[in-house]
């Protein structure tokens, strides 16, 4: 049975944030919300939760997900981070952005696009980000929506839909419903692959 959890949004109690860590340690997989979308997500160091993210989805293995990191400076662990691509993400961070960047030895390569690359994000959400501080491993970060593409901006539909698949999901309240924008900063040169919430005239 999926656990509805309510957790306040401005300030997550650490008890609560404990429980879905220990779900999530046990390789459970979890609906959160983000500043974006409600996200379904997972250890990305864990094989089998991956593929059962996967699975729900029903996403091909060929298209890997972005995956939430705390802070900037986690960042630089997961993926090679320069100084023009620093300057640019402390801007713009915590916010509505995924920015594609060359990954590290520590990514699973279930997690790299055949170019090595992963997208990566740090939501302004209080909820995602104390929930990966205490992991201290990142999450997957895609979209709680229905192999159709419908998207659930209310927890308690998105527990009625997934019940009994997931192991929680996170009241965390209404989140916007917009996507992400998207960019790469591989070597250095920025391409906005997907324009959505956030301001991204720095890159135009």
């Amino acid at each position: 049975m999926t656990m509805l959890l309510k957790i306040n949004p401005h300030n997550p109690h650490e008890r609560q944030i404990g429980i879905v860590v220990d779900i999530i340690k046990k390789g459970g997989i979890v609906a959160y919300p983000t500043d974006t979308f409600y996200g379904i997500g997972c250890d990305i160091m864990n094989k089998k939760a991956i593929e059962k993210v996967y699975a729900l989805k029903q996403r091909d293995k060929s298209k890997p997900f972005s995956f939430i990191c705390p802070d900037l400076k986690d960042i630089s662990k997961y993926a090679k981070v320069s100084n023009f691509a620093y300057r640019n993400m402390k801007r713009l961070l915590p916010g509505p952005y995924t920015f594609v960047l060359s990954g590290s030895k520590l990514v699973p390569k279930m997690m790299l696009t055949k170019r090595r690359t992963a997208g990566i994000r740090v939501p302004d959400n209080k909820i995602a980000l104390a929930i990966v501080a205490g992991l201290g491993h990142p999450i997957i970060s895609t979209s709680a929506t229905r192999p159709d593409g419908k998207i659930f901006e209310d927890p308690s539909l998105l527990h009625d839909y997934f019940i009994n698949s997931i192991e929680v999901v996170i009241d965390g309240g209404l989140v916007p419903g917009s996507p992400s924008s998207v960019i790469s900063l591989i070597d250095d040169i920025p391409e906005i692959i997907r324009h959505g919430a956030g301001n991204i005239d720095i890159f135009e």
